[in-house]
């Protein structure tokens, strides 16, 4: 809202000094431009409005070099139709390349290729692109790092929370299926939650470019960090759901309740340790590494612990060595990406 606010102002005040110092025939490219000028960040503002501003004085001076050359007519407005989408379709006019042709359009046609024309659209232009600017010097858009860090934050704490959920599933009598399906159907939301999230960092990183506010303290590594966390969680998250489809499968078999009674337990502690490491790795503020490392080589050894009991239980049947093995292997490869992840996050 706060952007379009600034956006009705910034046009208004671009087409009432058009009006006021220029011809009407230009008037209207003014709060255009002002339009162009006034996107989510400044460095994307700037960005937009020096390419329209190329793209513009690329289209007028092939409309008035053909109208010079070759005069004003049916085949040379097709030949300026021909060039300028070509020129526009350069990679450094972004999104802007169409305009090559737009504004050749109005200068050959409405102002007959006239340098006078075109002096006048390069300054409507120019004021336009001076308020949307000045709109966005006077009140720039707001820091929100903190915000960002926080999402990170809280998603690493909802896969923490259904972790210790699992653990207490696979340790109960009575599973609820119902309610560990629902889990199953909670992981695709938060696969979208991720996309969301790393759209939103990405942007808050551009947001911090040119950004005359003054920069929270620390922001500088802390939106990195929070974008790498965010690539780990996406990669934990991988093998949470296939632990949630494996223990799914397993209720629907009766295989859950055939495991050795000493994997449970055992297992169920892997997954406690685990969701305190990832607790630990989804704060804000950068956790010690020694200590994280620690919480790591916890869950590592009760892992080995599991897999030492597995190894020594001969009675179970292939099924249930099948179930065995394959939660083991998600969470070895869980505790491998977070360990990799926290040589990652500790190199931003």
């Amino acid at each position: 809202m706060l952007l379009v606010a600034k956006t009705v102002v910034a046009a208004m005040a671009a087409w009432v000094l058009a009006r006021y110092l220029l011809p009407p025939a230009v008037s209207t490219f003014a709060p255009f431009t002002a339009l162009v000028a006034l996107q989510a960040t400044v460095y994307r503002s700037v960005r937009d409005c020096l390419q329209y501003i190329v793209a513009m004085a690329a289209g007028a001076t092939l409309a008035a070099t053909l109208a010079a050359v070759a005069g004003v007519h049916g085949w040379t407005f097709a030949l300026l139709t021909l060039i300028a989408l070509c020129v526009g379709r350069i990679r450094r006019f972004g999104q802007q390349g169409i305009q090559v042709a737009i504004v050749g359009f109005f200068a050959f046609s409405s102002g007959q290729g006239q340098i006078d024309y075109i002096g006048h659209l390069i300054a409507s232009v120019g004021i336009g692109a001076l308020c949307g600017l000045a709109a966005h010097l006077v009140l720039a858009p707001a820091r929100h790092t903190h915000h960002r860090q926080q999402a990170v934050t809280d998603l690493y704490s909802t896969m923490s929370r259904r972790l210790d959920d699992l653990a207490d599933t696979l340790e109960a009598n009575n599973p609820d299926r119902d309610h560990l399906r629902q889990w199953r159907r909670d992981w695709r939301s938060l696969s979208a939650e991720c996309e969301r999230t790393r759209h939103s960092i990405e942007t808050e990183m551009e947001n911090g470019r040119m950004n005359p506010r003054r920069a929270i303290s620390g922001s500088g590594e802390a939106l990195p960090r929070a974008r790498e966390a965010l690539t780990v969680a996406e990669r934990s998250m991988d093998h949470l759901r296939s632990m949630s489809r494996t223990l799914d499968y397993a209720l629907d078999s009766g295989e859950l309740g055939n495991l050795p009674a000493a994997f449970r337990p055992g297992f169920s502690a892997v997954l406690r340790a685990v969701a305190t490491v990832m607790e630990e790795m989804g704060r804000a503020s950068a956790t010690d590494p020694n200590f994280l490392d620690a919480k790591i080589d916890e869950a590592a050894a009760e892992l080995d612990q599991v897999q030492q009991q597995g190894r020594t239980t001969r009675e179970a049947s292939p099924a249930v060595h099948a179930l065995q093995g394959t939660l083991l292997t998600d969470a070895g490869r869980l505790l491998a990406d977070l360990r990799s992840g926290r040589q990652s996050l500790a190199r931003t």
